[in-house]
């Protein structure tokens, strides 16, 4: 049988010149199934005719192709579908090929979150969390690099041993949703200070409850050796502005500090960020204007409030 896959991200990133390198975990699995079968497996075509096609899409804002065949097989949070692999695909080791610049692996430990956060679609998607792989289920022979998934990998004893059990494998890690700083204890703090990280230790901060759980773990970081500019800070930006301002204003508190403003994309894939939550995410935040000005003052030297 000859199969396409079909990553909705990626083209539609490249389209508009922008390179997307992470690769999309499903399309690498559903690959090396198809494979394992005897069956080829290539990049769709939209002039090319194939057995079976498969379209992945995480996010709700790429748009969908017009060319892809009416029999596509589809999937992803951005399509709005919530199902899981068939449990002979998702058993498979991912297919690197699909992506040959990546060089490192990818994967869970764990599946799900406890927590119900109304921008958050993972419980809806995955459920309570639980364990899913070990770490060495995940790794590639090929190099040390290892990028975990999860969505909330301290929520879970499980996950928090995996996690202990990677301090001397010789494997460099990131956590690239960003860990739960609620969660972190002495205990967890001396964890995650003894991993190799390939670079940045990871949080979010949706809410200003958050702030102080962030500042008493990076003083308890700080005591074992790890310095704010290893922090990196997932900061969520609704349409309240002053809101997102404070945590801003608290957080680089902690001199170094990395922050990423995202604007908050609602669930029905309809609503999208305003021009003011965009202007705050991608000019104020993400250019470093917000390490010298507040968002105030940045925005009426703009002419954005008055």
């Amino acid at each position: 049988m000859r199969i396409a896959v079909h990553d909705a991200d990626m083209e539609h990133l490249n389209t508009r010149r922008r390179q997307k390198t992470f690769p999309n975990y499903a399309l690498m699995k559903i690959s090396a199934y198809h494979k394992s079968l005897g069956n080829t497996v290539e990049w769709w075509d939209k002039s090319k005719d194939y057995d079976l096609v498969y379209s992945s899409k995480v996010f709700s804002f790429t748009p969908e192709n017009p060319y892809l065949p009416a029999d596509v097989i589809k999937g992803g949070t951005g399509y709005g579908i919530f199902s899981d692999l068939p449990p002979e695909i998702d058993e498979m080791f991912p297919d690197y090929s699909l992506y040959p610049d990546c060089d490192y692996a990818i994967g869970y430990i764990t599946r799900g979150c406890p927590n119900h956060c109304r921008w958050c679609v993972v419980p809806r998607k995955e459920g309570a969390i639980k364990p899913y792989r070990t770490w060495e289920q995940l790794v590639r022979p090929d190099n040390d690099k290892l990028v975990l998934m999860d969505n909330n990998i301290l929520a879970c004893e499980y996950g928090i041993k995996q996690l202990e059990s990677l301090i001397d494998s010789g494997y460099r890690i990131d956590l690239n949703q960003g860990m739960d700083a609620r969660l972190v204890t002495g205990e967890i703090a001396e964890i995650l200070s003894k991993l190799k990280w390939i670079k940045y230790l990871r949080f979010s901060c949706d809410t200003t409850a958050q702030i102080e759980h962030i500042q008493k773990t990076a003083e308890m970081l700080g005591k074992r050796g790890i310095k704010p500019y290893r922090l990196f800070v997932y900061l969520l930006v609704t349409e309240d502005l002053d809101n997102a301002e404070y945590r801003v204003e608290q957080l680089k508190k902690l001199r170094g500090i990395t922050i990423y403003a995202q604007a908050e994309r609602k669930l029905d894939g309809e609503s999208k960020p305003n021009a003011l939550q965009k202007e705050f995410c991608q000019r104020y935040v993400y250019s470093g204007k917000f390490r010298s000005v507040s968002w105030n003052e940045y925005a009426k030297e703009r002419g954005l409030i008055t």
